[in-house]
């Protein structure tokens, strides 16, 4: 990749940016605007860069979208909220070129909710995942797991020290042959 194809690439990225951050700025928060820089960023390091071809507004829907799709932003329980029909109306796109460029982002980049990347702040403390952990190839809850002792806590002794030990081990006794009893059947089981 020549410098000329380089600048091309920081040109049309710094546009699409532009106008996802006019969106951030009137519906969004910060967190979302950072993790569209940081996606931007990421797509135009891949070889064939997506976003070179096609309209800019559609692309910075659809990055607004991936970015919604997997931190809940279409979820009215989620703060911040907003439709997917607010952010077409906003860049003027519609909805199925919209999905489209936001699935291709969303493949390529393998993005899925709770993703450790490109979550929200919110996302990330409220993941569910972070509460499970994997004994034995089953989930269990952290908290249901017993504590381990850190290296400074004493490791409780099992076994009594050397020296309370006897030195000699006592002697087995024989084992007595059962007398026999009067009954027939009871001698046939006790016989060896």
């Amino acid at each position: 990749m020549d410098k000329k194809e380089k600048s091309a690439i920081e040109n049309r990225k710094n546009q699409i940016l532009n106008l996802v951050k006019e969106f951030c700025t009137q519906k969004l928060d910060d967190d979302y605007f950072e993790l569209s820089e940081r996606l931007l960023n990421k797509l135009g390091r891949k070889r064939d860069v997506p976003f070179m071809s096609g309209k800019i507004e559609i692309w910075a829907a659809a990055v607004i979208h991936a970015l919604g799709t997997i931190n809940f932003l279409f979820d009215k329980s989620f703060e911040p909220y907003t439709t997917v029909d607010e952010i077409n109306v906003f860049f003027g796109t519609n909805k199925s070129s919209t999905g489209q460029k936001s699935k291709v982002i969303r493949d390529l980049l393998n993005l899925g909710y709770f993703d450790s990347e490109f979550s929200t702040q919110r996302a990330k403390q409220n993941n569910p995942f972070d509460k499970l952990t994997m004994v034995n190839g089953f989930f269990v809850f952290k908290g249901s797991l017993p504590e381990v002792p850190s290296q400074k806590d004493p490791i409780p002794k099992i076994f009594p020290p050397k020296d309370s030990l006897p030195k000699t081990l006592p002697k087995k006794e024989k084992k007595k042959k059962p007398a026999e009893s009067d009954d027939p059947v009871l001698d046939l089981f006790s016989s060896e």
